[in-house]
């Protein structure tokens, strides 16, 4: 992360969660001083208002989809900078505060989310109990350390702070389910490309040009640039009227990309950077090649070439 490290961040609360789990795994959270807030917005604006160095809020689960309020705060107000992501799995467990049968539970604590992931694992396993919605994970662990309920859907963050006893674990129905979350810091220079890193944009197309969301799109595929994710959210001025966000493979600094944003500044209404930052993969994998002839070398290669055209050099 470029300039200096931050130490005091703020993170979706409250304690006890996955935003929690996943914030702790950066090295500089793990040492700095961790603030839970109540809400997204909140979180975002202890930054805007320098009370806190970064956040770490919510961006989309490979289950429930993207979160809207995150979008929402992302496309509004002053920019922030996403310049780190983090992607964990999602397991849940069911935790109780001493171990009990199954058949003694009637009443199982969760946040309408994970109960929503784990609705076909509690039908075949505690068909009888009642699932009883909780404002979060963490809410759902203390219910059940205080003896309100029998058991708690949560985050394995939750049990050694609560003293709960796992009645089972990965309760989730989609065994890989991740979610994926944003490091936001207040605007600066991004960090230097890693050979695989995301650019996120939010882009705001002008509502009386006829293919202008085609125009964005072909910006980015003349130069062989991949979508990873597009998705639109209504801006709340009028009915029709939406701002694009896209996850496109490569950084701000290589050529190609540069070039992009470039023709998007020219064709859109609005185009607002959200940052370059390196890919987070739970598993190796090779970033996908560009076609012959889009590569950041090709790129070069080209540029240099008109440079020396422009200078009069044989070419």
């Amino acid at each position: 992360m470029p300039g200096t490290p931050p130490t005091r961040f703020v993170y979706l609360g409250p304690e006890g969660t996955f935003t929690e789990a996943a914030l702790r795994t950066i090295p500089a959270a793990a040492r700095g001083v961790r603030t839970p807030a109540r809400s997204v917005p909140e979180a975002l604006e202890a930054v805007r208002s320098g009370e806190a160095d970064a956040a770490l809020v919510p961006l989309e689960n490979s289950v429930g989809g993207s979160v809207p309020v995150t979008l929402d705060e992302l496309a509004t107000g002053s920019t922030l900078q996403i310049t780190r992501e983090v992607v964990i799995p999602v397991e849940f467990v069911l935790a109780a505060r001493q171990l009990v049968p199954f058949a003694g539970i009637r009443s199982v604590a969760a946040h309408p989310q994970a109960s929503a992931q784990c609705r076909n694992w509690l039908l075949a396993n505690l068909p009888d109990a009642t699932v009883v919605d909780v404002l979060s994970n963490a809410a759902a662990a203390i219910s059940a350390a205080a003896g309100e309920h029998d058991a708690a859907i949560c985050a394995p963050i939750g049990v050694p702070r609560n003293n709960l006893t796992v009645l089972a674990d990965k309760v989730a129905d989609h065994a890989d389910a991740v979610t994926r979350f944003a490091l936001l810091t207040r605007p600066g220079p991004p960090a230097p490309p890693t050979g695989d890193d995301v650019t996120s944009l939010a882009v705001s197309i002008r509502r009386d040009q006829v293919g202008a969301l085609l125009a964005v799109l072909t910006e980015l595929a003349v130069r062989g640039i991949n979508l990873s994710r597009i998705e639109s959210r209504p801006t709340g001025e009028q009915l029709g009227t939406y701002v694009f966000f896209l996850d496109c493979a490569g950084h701000v600094a290589e050529p190609r990309l540069g070039e992009a944003l470039q023709g998007l500044r020219r064709i859109c209404a609005d185009v607002r950077f959200l940052g370059s930052y390196a890919r987070h993969r739970l598993t190796p994998e090779a970033p996908v090649a560009s076609p012959p002839g889009l590569s950041n070398t090709d790129f070069a290669d080209s540029a240099a070439w008109l440079a020396r055209i422009r200078a009069g050099e044989v070419n």
